[in-house]
Order: C-alpha cells, then sequence, then structure tokens
C-alpha cells in the first residue's frame, strides 16, 4: 500500500457548479489494481452530499435553462463534449486502465465508444420531429403527442466499464433535457469525475451535470429513494439492482435496471468444418470469456459446444487460454489484466473451488499466476480458467462469476442446445455461431436474450437497443429506446373553436 500522505485528497463532489470534499470530510483511497497501491484520494460522500447533489439539480430543471433550451443547442453541446473526449482520448484510456485494471488498448477504444454514444444521442434529438400529430376528426382540434424531459435523474454506474456505462445514462439524460446525479462506483470514478469537468468545459450550466463519489449503501440508497428524484437509473448486479426497485417503489419514479447476464455461446459443429471457421469460433470463445478478464456483464462465460467436436475445440481453447499475457495493462504485449479488487479475485476462486468440487474438469489456469515483472505478486491476477464437463447444478455455471472463467457444456441437437442456451434466470446476451442460416435464424429466434450475435460476440451499435429477459434487468439502453428512457409522454389537445358542452344546464 502506498503512503496516502503523498496523494492529495481531491475535492470529487461537484454539486450546483462547484467542487467540493465531502460534508463529513471523508476521503477513499483509489487503488490501482495491478499492484494494490494507492494512485488518487477521492472524497467519500453519504446522504448529506446527496441531498445537496439533488437539491442543485432540482433548481437546475425547475429553474435553470437547461430543459428549455433548443434542441439543436443540446446537441451542439453533446458534440462538443464528443471532441473534448477525442482530445483527451490518450490521457482517458491511460486513467481507465489504471482504474479499472484493463489494458489501455481496451480503454482506448472504450474512449472511443463514449465519443460515439454523445454524438448519436445528438445526432438522434437533432433530427426528431417536433411531436406527433393525432388526427382527432376535426378541423378546429390541433391534437399532437410531445415528449417532455423525466426530470431529475439518479445514475449508478458500475465498477467494470465506469466511463462507458456512465455515457451510455448521461448522453441521453442531456439529450432530453434532464439534469442528474451520477455516481460512478467507489472503486473506479477517476474517469467519470472527468466527464464531468468535460460538461462544465463544453458549456453545461450549473446544477445540470452533478456527482457525488461514495459508496452505494449511503449514496445509491438515497438516490433511489430520494422524492425529488424522478428516474433512476441502474446499472450492476441483481442483488443490488432489486435494492434500488425497492427504495424507488414508495415514490414510484421510473426505474431502469440493467443486470447481470449469464451468456451462452452455442457453437455448431458445422461452424468448425473448415480450419478456418474452427479457428475463428475458438478466437471469439476466447474474447466472449476473457476480454477485460472476463468482469463483463454480456461476456461468453458459458461455452456450449456440440458433442462431436467438443473435444478437439476444448483442447485448443485451453491450449491457447494458457498462452494469454497477463499484467499491468501498461505493459506492452499484455492481452489482459488482474480484476478489480482483492475481493473479487477471492469471489472468482471459490466459484472456481465450488465447481472442482462438484465435478468440473480444470483444463487449464484456476490459480493465481507466478508473480512476473509486469505482474506484482502484490496485483489482483487470476489465470484465464477452463472448467470441461460442467452441468447446470453447478453455481459456477448458474451465476455470474464475472471473472476469467469459462465453463463447458455439451450437446447433441439443436433443440437440446437451445435448452441449454435458455436455461438460465438470466437473458441479457448469447451467441450462436453455424454455417446453416436457416440454423443460424432459427436458433436465434428462440432463444431469450436481449442480445444476439450470430457467427460474432460482443460488439454493440449506438443506435440499436440495448438490454435483457429476464433478471437480466427492465431499463433499455442506447437507440431510440435508450432516449425514451428519459423523457415523459405528455398529449396537448387544443381546440380552437370551443363551445359550450350543456352537459350541466345549471
Amino acid at each position: 500500500m502506498a503512503d496516502s500522505t503523498a496523494l492529495r485528497a481531491r475535492d470529487t463532489i461537484y454539486a450546483g457548479g462547484e467542487w467540493r470534499a465531502a460534508v463529513s470530510g471523508a476521503t477513499r483511497e483509489i487503488l490501482d489494481p495491478a499492484d494494490a497501491r494507492a494512485f488518487a484520494v477521492v472524497a467519500e460522500g453519504d446522504e448529506k452530499d446527496t441531498d445537496l447533489a439533488v437539491a442543485a439539480a432540482r433548481r437546475a430543471f425547475d429553474e435553470g435553462p437547461w430543459p428549455r433550451t433548443p434542441v439543436t443547442e443540446r446537441a451542439a453541446l453533446l458534440r462538443r463534449v464528443a471532441d473534448l473526449l477525442v482530445r483527451d482520448r490518450e490521457e482517458l484510456g491511460l486513467l481507465e486502465a489504471q482504474d479499472a485494471g484493463k489494458t489501455v488498448e481496451e480503454g482506448r477504444v472504450d474512449i472511443d465508444c463514449v465519443a460515439d454514444a454523445f454524438r448519436y444521442f445528438a445526432d438522434l434529438v437533432a433530427a426528431e420531429a417536433p411531436g406527433r400529430v393525432v388526427d382527432a376528426g376535426s378541423p378546429d382540434i390541433h391534437s399532437v403527442v410531445v415528449h417532455e424531459p423525466v426530470g431529475v435523474c439518479a445514475l449508478i454506474t458500475p465498477w467494470n466499464y465506469p466511463l462507458l456505462q456512465a455515457s451510455w445514462k448521461i448522453a441521453p439524460a442531456l439529450a432530453a433535457g434532464n439534469t442528474f446525479v451520477v455516481k460512478p462506483s467507489e472503486i473506479t470514478p477517476m474517469t467519470t469525475v472527468a466527464l464531468i469537468g468535460l460538461l462544465t468545459e463544453a458549456g453545461l450550466p450549473a446544477g445540470v451535470a452533478n456527482i457525488v463519489t461514495g459508496p452505494g449503501h449511503t449514496v445509491g440508497a438515497r438516490m433511489a429513494e430520494h422524492p425529488d428524484v424522478d428516474l433512476v437509473s441502474f446499472t450492476g448486479g441483481l442483488v443490488s439492482g432489486t435494492k434500488v426497485a425497492q427504495a424507488a417503489a414508495p415514490t414510484v419514479k421510473k426505474v431502469a435496471l440493467e443486470l447481470g447476464g449469464k451468456n451462452p455461446n452455442v457453437v455448431f459443429a458445422d461452424a468448425c468444418a473448415t480450419e478456418e471457421g474452427f479457428d475463428t469460433a475458438v478466437d471469439q470463445a476466447l474474447n466472449a470469456a476473457f476480454i477485460h478478464s472476463g468482469q463483463v456483464c454480456s461476456a461468453g462465460a458459458r461455452l456450449i459446444v456440440e458433442e462431436s467436436v467438443r473435444d478437439r475445440f476444448v483442447a485448443e481453447l485451453a491450449r491457447r487460454a494458457e498462452k494469454i499475457r497477463l499484467g499491468r495493462g501498461t505493459e506492452d504485449g499484455v492481452e489482459c489484466g488482474p480484476l478489480v479488487s482483492a475481493q473479487q479475485r477471492e469471489k472468482v476462486e471459490s466459484y472456481v473451488d465450488s465447481a472442482l468440487k462438484a465435478g468440473a474438469v480444470l483444463r487449464c489456469g484456476g490459480k493465481r499466476p507466478e508473480p512476473a515483472p509486469e505482474r506484482p505478486a502484490s496485483g489482483y491476477f487470476y489465470e484465464p480458467t477452463v472448467l470441461d464437463r460442467c452441468h447446470r447444478e453447478m453455481r459456477v455455471v448458474r451465476e455470474e462469476v464475472f471473472g476469467p472463467v469459462l465453463t463447458v457444456e455439451t450437446f447433441r441437437s439443436e433443440d437440446e442446445a437451445v435448452a441449454l442456451a435458455n436455461d438460465t434466470e438470466y437473458g441479457l446476451a448469447g451467441g450462436v455461431w453455424t454455417a446453416d442460416p436457416g440454423r443460424a435464424r432459427r436458433v436465434a429466434g428462440r432463444l431469450r436474450h436481449g442480445t444476439v450475435w450470430i457467427n460474432d460476440f460482443h460488439p454493440y451499435l449506438p443506435q440499436a437497443e440495448w438490454g435483457g429477459f429476464g433478471k437480466s434487468g427492465t431499463g433499455r439502453e442506447l437507440g431510440p429506446a435508450g432516449l425514451a428512457e428519459y423523457r415523459e409522454t405528455k398529449h396537448v389537445y387544443q381546440n380552437l373553436a370551443p363551445a359550450p358542452v350543456r352537459w350541466f344546464r345549471g
């Protein structure tokens, strides 16, 4: 652990246009998961800080100019933010890598995607019609359906993709004319703090954007229950998401939840009929499971492979997984970084231990790696792990591990493949690998998952909605539906020739 006296605590709470420390004076060290050393100290907010930020957002919505700012001006500001993100790409990509433990290359890609999200929502609102005219059957009646901002939005984001997930909420919230308070994860807050600075630099009025750094059980809980919050959007785990929904229920505010996933990657034998097809399917299975050390809600953590190719496929998968280079994300040649915290690594270890006791066969990994110059012993590293001969009764198959662990199940028929893929309480994403276009469409149509990739895994489009079935959540992000989450609908009915109704004679 670094000597925290060498680090100056930053005022990372932003409310009403002012940066400040926590009311209590509390702070938190932010650790680099590659070596467990503190590289920053931030303000540790609580309920009092949350109330101040919500009050600032409330005033800015009720009295400030932003909700009434023309759409073209709001869109122009979002585009300026995108330009600033591009300008600061290297700095922000490095900070994201250090904060979350991913590689710098992944961090840079994240910043590109964040800029894309701001541009997309700018273009979307700028191109919209002012309202949908409803035919009332009379020339004397003007009837139109319009969309208005929800109000004050509470945005709670996860630790695995700090800035990307924040942008999926902040960009549409601002495009729709809302004000907001954002709470980043207490362990990876740095790039979200930086984004608030860029919003200010772009000219966003004071009070529209507010941030409270602090833990979920105080800041997040208060945001969800606060009577002056009109919408709460949460991305994270199922248990926490359930608590958010319960806290929001008494005030009947809008709730958008993007929760976990236990995502199947189904490989049919015909996808592996050629050497090129086989190599591609194996490569994408590695990508699906091990990008960002598996700390991805849409990770293809369940490999469901046809029995006739299982032995060869798993052998090659394990061989290549053993060659993945672990280390600090800023080091050249590193392909996979550490887990985000000691607690997360211990959770992963417990899942692997339980799987082995339940009969799973370890093909590779399953332990902490040997220390190396690019991989300090103090870092939270864990080897990419392949567990073969898995079945539905195992916790590692049913529950979200959020680590570099891939389980292998097998099937013999298309119906069995679909049944296995849908045998989960989640329904976020899944993949299908086949050379048969008809089979691809049939299987994709039968999968109960919000996103289905065919002969690919992990890409997303800003224009397409992102959400899930089952316990993967109730909200939608990205696309027109993502913007709709941050709006209310109003029907304006205007009688151009009013006349008495004469129901009551008087």
